[in-house]
């Protein structure tokens, strides 16, 4: 008996706060303007994706007082743009991070409630904390907190938004919500938070919203946030989108979800993919080349291996060879706290490896960061892609993709008229959405499903 294929998750993220977008592209668009945001959504919709996703970004990106010369100049609030989106789409999943560190509880809490009683329940929040020192400058708070000091925060800080959301559950609340009477007595919306992060108490004062609470999703890759993603998520987010670097996460952390009494189906594992489409696998191929190349511009490059070297490299030619000085292991790092630190824990290593990689196939400082960088995930036709994926999914190195155009926002179009189509042939992909919440798309429960304590009838 042959094993039943897995249904396929797909989603969008509008990029924006990184330099996966061509900007030079003359087929490139707004990233401010509504009327982008609007395309791309209605884009998603038509392709009967779960979500579209939005990152954050809080400052933009700079680094020895200058902003980087692909990054975004600029990002509307998130919170208003996906309750606009609500306005324009009626199935597709609107999912935005929001940060715990600089963040209340609270006003939180508050937000995503709105934002799925105004969207019908289609609200998502990835839960994120900060490591940014300049970007903590932009908040009273200041600075940014240790590892291990973040995800505590984000921890209660995810507990004391549920009890909020939760505060209007109980038995003192009618069942029928559609009547506008929602209490017996005035029990509704009180809470109290008593914890080593926050200490609160009041009245919560939005209702039980069409989910109960938003989806959850959680980004960390440290154990601390495979751990937290396994203990309170819905989905997390998965930056490996190779085969077998996919397996393997999937693998971890889905092993972690029985500590917590949870299913396996009660987590899903969503890596970031990008793709160049072609007529040919050979056409999409060399596409992927001309894209990536644009995608890290000279200034591009040497901010890349001042990451490494923690130096001012902006003295040396991009597109000459490497620089012979060592990185400089003593000082503070350049960055300031930022998430690429942690990805070269041994620079002097990494340094002497590049050396060797660059000598040996004559690559300059940009041709190092070009080959050495982030590629296409999916290259080829669609027919191609939509096999890949496929087999990706199949082979649990994923429940699906969210999937990041380098073009916005008419970048996701191709993928919708040719591959998605291809996906649905094959059984793996929706042909229509089956249910009106971003918990029906993403086959997951309704909080109250679980609570012994139902509602008065």
């Amino acid at each position: 008996m042959s094993k039943r294929q897995k249904q396929i998750h797909l989603a969008a993220h509008f990029p924006g706060v990184n330099n996966t977008t061509v900007w030079s592209d003359p087929a490139a668009g707004s990233h401010i303007e509504f009327s982008s945001f609007a395309h791309f959504a209605k884009t998603a919709e038509r392709a009967k994706f779960d979500f579209l996703f939005l990152a954050e970004g809080l400052r933009l990106r700079e680094q020895g007082g200058k902003i980087y010369d692909l990054d975004v100049v600029g990002r509307p609030d998130t919170f208003t743009v996906l309750a606009a989106l609500a306005a324009v789409t009626d199935r597709l999943g609107l999912t935005g991070t929001i940060n715990s560190t600089f963040n209340e509880p609270y006003e939180v809490a508050r937000q995503f409630a709105s934002l799925d009683h105004l969207s019908g329940g289609r609200s998502a929040w990835n839960v994120v904390t900060s490591w940014d020192a300049f970007t903590g400058e932009n908040f009273r708070r200041g600075g940014f907190l240790p590892q291990e000091e973040r995800y505590s925060r984000a921890e209660e800080f995810l507990t004391t938004a549920n009890e909020l959301f939760d505060s209007w559950y109980g038995d003192e609340i009618l069942a029928d919500q559609a009547t506008g009477t929602f209490l017996r007595d005035a029990k509704a919306g009180a809470f109290v938070h008593r914890g080593r992060h926050f200490d609160i108490h009041g009245r919560f004062n939005v209702p039980r919203s069409p989910q109960g609470r938003p989806v959850i999703f959680q980004a960390g890759d440290s154990d601390e946030g495979r751990e937290f993603a396994a203990s309170s998520a819905d989905a997390i987010f998965s930056r490996y989108a190779t085969l077998k670097e996919g397996q393997a996460f999937y693998t971890d952390v889905k092993a972690r979800l029985a500590k917590y009494g949870r299913a396996h189906d009660q987590l899903l594992i969503l890596p970031a993919a990008t793709f160049v489409l072609g007529d040919t696998d050979e056409e999409a191929a060399e596409l992927a080349r001309e894209v990536r190349r644009a995608q890290v511009s000279g200034a591009t490059a040497l901010k890349h291996l001042e990451f490494v070297w923690n130096r001012d490299l902006s003295s040396y030619d991009p597109d000459g060879p490497l620089p012979d000085i060592d990185p400089n292991v003593s000082a503070e790092h350049i960055s300031r706290g930022r998430a690429q630190v942690r990805m070269y824990r041994d620079p002097l290593a990494i340094a002497r490896e590049w050396r060797e990689l660059a000598a040996a196939n004559k690559w300059s400082i940009r041709d190092l960061v070009i080959e050495t960088g982030n590629r296409q995930n999916f290259v080829g036709a669609p027919a191609t892609v939509a096999r890949t994926i496929n087999e990706f999914v199949q082979a649990d190195a994923g429940d699906g993709f969210i999937l990041v155009p380098h073009i916005t926002p008419g970048g996701l179009d191709v993928f919708a008229d040719k591959v998605v189509p291809l996906l649905q042939e094959q059984g793996v992909f929706r042909a229509d959405y089956e249910g009106t919440t971003l918990r029906d798309h993403l086959g997951l429960t309704h909080p109250d499903e679980a609570r012994t304590d139902r509602v008065a009838s």
